[in-house]
């Protein structure tokens, strides 16, 4: 059927040179040299002297049930014997009624007190603003790195607390201090 084809046609499909011939790269199977297969008899001692020394390393699902068993003791300890040793009237930072206090999330890192009374104030008089920071946090750390992002407003009166939605606030976004 290529015989029919004009000579232009022919020429694609003509066959490659042959590969050039390079000489084997490796040794010839026959001259070649290899260390004399032996058997595992020496090593046997070694295997029991290993067998004595030998140390287990936990497979994942080994460490899968551990962890869960730690869990799982972890927080039947915190349900039994932690219950007994909380006293939330003795925290120090805890002052006020819980039914005056109104949970403030979700705040810029950026808010202050005054950023937080002059939004709440229309509200009622305020008692105390607390925004919690972490005492963890190194003293020189800039103050976006203190500030947790929540804040607890104690009011004077249970009723002003009352209703306190984010339907109140349209824009809940305080900027910060130096925002002009």
């Amino acid at each position: 059927m290529t015989d029919k084809l004009p000579p232009n046609l022919l020429v694609l499909f003509a066959p490659r040179p042959p590969v050039r011939y390079l000489p084997p790269s490796d040794h010839a199977p026959e001259d070649r040299k290899t260390h004399d297969i032996t058997g595992i008899a020496p090593y046997v001692e070694a295997l029991k002297n290993y067998e004595d020394n030998y140390q287990p390393t936990e497979s994942w699902l080994q460490r899968k049930d551990r962890l869960k068993a730690e869990k799982r003791e972890r927080i039947h300890k915190l349900l039994t014997e932690d219950v007994k040793e909380y006293k939330p009237k003795e925290d120090p930072n805890a002052r006020g009624d819980g039914f005056k206090t109104l949970f403030v999330g979700r705040l810029s890192y950026d808010t202050e007190v005054k950023d937080l009374e002059r939004e709440f104030g229309r509200f009622g008089p305020i008692e105390r603003i607390r925004i919690v920071t972490d005492v963890t946090a190194d003293e020189n750390a800039p103050p976006k790195k203190k500030n947790r992002g929540y804040a607890f407003i104690v009011y004077e009166r249970e009723k002003d607390m009352k209703g306190k939605t984010p339907q109140s606030f349209p824009s809940c976004y305080f900027p910060p201090a130096n925002y002009r």
